[in-house]
């Protein structure tokens, strides 16, 4: 799947920012410390120490197990994840990982199906629904907001079914993670 670097530096950090409300620790309650939130100022949680690739290969994972749950016959779009900066967190040492792609059902019909299977079947796999609401846009498409404490990841789902032809894009987010020490962040 092709999509520009600046349609990806409007979206991600919005999404991001939604995503990543789970009840993950920060840096500092990781570390035993004194902390009176679960996140920075910033809101985004901490997903642990993990290197670039590391973590990328993770989302990819978190990814599949969503597509696994979508239960229908389709084709999901080719694409790999990227590595986005921590809000307020040094981009040398701190990473997001997203993974942005898009399911085109066999049958149009079946649309419908896999939002719906995805929404009975992501709480059963340990994700936390915290929005299910139509968008504001024209299409009134269908977004479906989950968190996933255990993966340290959130996803977002919208439906869009006045496309051409009709999907699903989903966008996949990891925590903030720290590299390990001595190291820098691979960005891609």
């Amino acid at each position: 799947m092709k999509i520009s670097r600046s349609a990806l530096a409007l979206t991600v950090p919005l999404v991001l920012t939604t995503l990543t409300g789970c009840s993950m620790t920060d840096d500092n309650s990781a570390r035993g410390t004194d902390s009176t939130s679960d996140s920075g100022s910033d809101g985004v949680r901490s997903a642990g120490t993990s290197t670039s690739r590391a973590a990328s290969d993770a989302m990819e994972r978190v990814s599949s197990g969503v597509y696994d749950l979508i239960g229908v016959e389709g084709k999901a779009s080719d694409s790999r994840p990227g590595v986005q900066e921590c809000p307020g967190k040094d981009r040398d040492t701190h990473f997001q990982i997203f993974h942005q792609w898009s399911f085109h059902p066999a049958s149009e019909s079946d649309l419908g199906t896999a939002m719906r299977h995805l929404q009975e079947n992501l709480p059963k796999h340990g994700w936390k629904i915290v929005q299910y609401s139509q968008d504001t846009s024209k299409n009134k498409n269908t977004v479906l907001i989950a968190d996933n404490d255990e993966k340290k990841a959130g996803v977002h789902i919208t439906r869009m079914e006045k496309r051409n032809p009709p999907k699903l894009s989903l966008m996949v987010v990891s925590g903030c993670y720290r590299v390990p020490d001595g190291q820098e962040v691979e960005h891609f």
